[in-house]
């Protein structure tokens, strides 16, 4: 399965690739239209957005007042700007309207290389290769160019997580139960933790789950003198980041969490000697209290 994946990504690295030609002056990469789409096969610029827009009248003067619209005005692309940087050459279009319609022929992987023309660097440099792209998820799924209802962004919706969420269920249902990141209250988002156009397995913004989380929560980092293994090798261990029905976003309650793994005799808090098994408090915790880690060199037990 790895394999598979890999030849996967390997493919749509070739696609990217080949769907985009060489450098030009402003950062830009110049797609090859007829490599695209071979309707475009002798396709000429028009180079006149008038006649566009005496066509498209409503998605004309949603476009002039976007960001878009403004960045190409300023001359900030090598693009040609206007229609036919994100549509290609449309002469054919003009004389007939009919055959080649501006987006429903192209792919998920082409609708995409037409964005990355522009935005083909820094984070969104691993999107062809990565989860979203291989599950039929393109720029546009997210992203409106004409009519974004978050400006920076040119999000499609008011919010990075309200897309997520589209697709995302699960996370949206854990997201509400009682122990969660603030990502309801506005505090966070999606995009807080996750690198939507990254390629590693979770779509992390840092190469493991626990570099992420300790981006946050520096004072878990370490390094300590006495390391727990568990919180060492990753946060998800003990940890449900999307929510948990416990506190402190536990996937078990509190004592039970440590049993399993600490299961060994002669401690009032195992079940098996009919004793408590989550006495006041917090329960282990009460005790071992620098649980992440201890710097105490009497601390191996993490109780100081």
């Amino acid at each position: 399965m790895r394999h598979a994946w890999l030849r996967w990504g390997s493919s749509l690295a070739a696609l990217s690739l080949l769907l985009l030609g060489a450098a030009t002056a402003a950062g830009a990469q110049q797609i090859s239209w007829e490599k695209v789409n071979a309707a475009f096969k002798g396709a000429t610029f028009v180079n006149d957005d008038k006649s566009c827009a005496s066509c498209h009248e409503e998605v004309a003067h949603k476009f002039d007042a976007s960001g878009h619209s403004e960045y190409f005005a300023a001359g900030k692309t090598a693009l040609r700007g206007g229609c036919e940087s994100c549509h290609g050459p449309r002469n054919k279009h003009v004389d007939d309207p009919q055959p080649l319609a501006p987006w429903p022929s192209l792919t998920k992987a082409q609708q995409s290389s037409v964005c990355l023309q522009c935005h083909a660097g820094g984070a969104r440099m691993t999107f062809m290769t990565g989860a979203h792209l291989a599950g039929e998820v393109s720029c546009t799924s997210c992203h409106s160019a004409k009519a974004p209802r978050r400006a920076d962004a040119v999000l499609a919706r008011a919010r990075a997580t309200e897309s997520c969420y589209r697709c995302h269920s699960a996370a949206k249902a854990q997201m509400a139960k009682t122990s969660h990141h603030p990502v309801r209250e506005g505090r966070m988002d999606c995009v807080s933790c996750h690198n939507v156009h990254g390629s590693n397995a979770s779509l992390l913004k840092a190469a493991t789950v626990t570099e992420t989380c300790s981006s946050c929560h520096a004072e878990k980092r370490g390094p300590f003198l006495w390391e727990h293994a568990p919180v060492r090798e990753n946060c998800a261990n003990c940890h449900d980041a999307h929510g948990s029905a416990n506190r402190k976003l536990l996937n078990k309650k509190e004592a039970f969490l440590c049993l399993s793994c600490h299961t060994y005799g002669g401690h009032i808090n195992l079940p098996r000697y009919n004793r408590t098994s989550n006495p006041s408090g917090e329960g282990c915790v009460n005790c071992h209290i620098t649980i992440h880690g201890s710097q105490h060199p009497s601390g191996p037990k993490f109780t100081r």
